[in-house]
């Protein structure tokens, strides 16, 4: 028994030795030929790797003939063997020529080639350049800008559809919303309102009055004061201050209605969320802006006739007698015609950014700084736009 087992095992080894890839290598008059015979498989293929390279490194060959016909077997694994050594003399500018190949290798062959070929021979490309990333992002954001104004076109449009419609509980405008928003955004105000418009004041009038001192124009800080703060630094200061305040709170109420679903709960009931929830705030900012602006004018001046009693040694009944010459109605007015827009601005751009609040914290705190941030700057913007306007005008 063990005299056969020897038999039959040298006779397995014999078998696969048989069966082994092998490669003939002849070169005559500069055409090198390789003819390549046994199994091409997976499994035997490693056998002749060595030898494959050995022939991809020779040169001097001016054409390269490949004999496929004495192949008994091929899988991709032999297939990409054979490619990769006729790709090799490609690149050297060798004419490859193959013979002999069975249909099945010509199939691999073709297969394993394209496939080789559409890889790309570098690594992934790498991120465009800085100035195609600036333009992507410009581009982006002026997308965005797009939508957003497109989205606050809706919320004032139904807003002032809203404002149409008939008073009571069943209907869009209920007064008991309304003043309650304008208790909440502008009674809750006034205490901040003051204090920042009293300092902002009596540092204008202390910075004016150093200034001025080197001329002797001390008497000119109630010209500087009065002007600066009842055009322009009275309703600016305030509309910064509500858009930080009310405008994040606004944003805060109907982003996180949005995450609990509660505005689709208004639409299936049948009611429109802009409505309920928009048109309440908005009218309240709209009435309430231009009232804390008058109060932050009335506490600006304040602060201004106390700094310069201290630092320029005006009493406050110089003081006003000045303000009586420097300022007139115009001067009043021309602040306080920019409130409601400044109002309209916070609020539906508030608005727009709690409607597209999704459904994680972390897209609510985005949206509430956005909000902030875009209000005060499209504020900051329409200032400088009336005062081109009443410059062209001669307001």
């Amino acid at each position: 028994m063990l005299t056969i087992r020897k038999r039959d095992a040298s006779g397995e080894a014999a078998k696969d030795a048989e069966h082994q890839p092998r490669v003939a290598v002849g070169e005559e008059g500069g055409v090198l030929g390789c003819a390549f015979s046994g199994v091409w498989t997976t499994r035997t293929v490693a056998a002749v790797d060595a030898d494959m390279r050995k022939i991809e490194q020779r040169s001097g060959a001016k054409q390269l003939t490949l004999d496929l016909s004495h192949i008994e077997k091929m899988d991709t694994a032999g297939a990409w063997l054979i490619d990769r050594l006729a790709s090799a003399f490609e690149k050297k500018g060798v004419e490859v020529h193959l013979q002999g190949q069975s249909e099945v290798a010509s199939i691999l062959l073709g297969a394993v080639g394209d496939a080789v070929r559409r890889e790309p021979e570098s690594g992934p490309p790498g991120p465009p350049n800085i100035i195609l990333r600036a333009l992507e992002l410009v581009g982006r954001r002026v997308y965005e800008m797009r939508d957003d104004f497109f989205a606050s076109m809706n919320i004032l449009g139904a807003t002032i559809r809203g404002a149409q419609m008939k008073l009571g509980r069943g209907h869009a405008v209920n007064p008991a919303a309304i003043f309650n928003q304008i208790d909440r955004m502008g009674v809750g105000a006034i205490p901040v309102v003051v204090l920042m418009s009293a300092i902002v004041g009596a540092i204008v009038a202390q910075q004016g009055a150093y200034q001025l001192s080197y001329f002797g124009a001390n008497i000119f800080v109630v010209d500087l004061v009065g002007v600066l703060i009842l055009r322009e630094l009275g309703v600016l200061m305030t509309a910064i201050m509500l858009a930080g305040r009310s405008g994040s709170a606004i944003t805060a109420e109907i982003g996180s209605m949005k995450m609990r679903e509660e505005v689709d709960a208004l639409k299936v009931i049948g009611l429109n969320p802009i409505g309920v929830l928009v048109f309440p705030r908005l009218v309240a900012l709209v009435i309430g802006l231009p009232c804390l602006t008058i109060i932050a004018n009335f506490a600006a001046l304040a602060g201004g006739i106390v700094a310069a009693w201290l630092y320029s040694d005006i009493p406050p009944a110089a003081f006003i007698d000045r303000l009586r010459v420097a300022i007139d109605l115009s001067t009043i007015f021309a602040g306080l015609i920019k409130a409601p827009f400044m109002a309209l601005i916070i609020g539906i751009i508030a608005s727009v950014e709690g409607m597209k609040v999704g459904g994680s914290a972390e897209s609510l705190g985005l949206h509430v700084t956005a909000s902030v941030v875009k209000s005060i700057f499209v504020v900051i913007i329409l200032d400088g736009l009336f005062a081109m306007f009443y410059a062209a005008i001669g307001f």
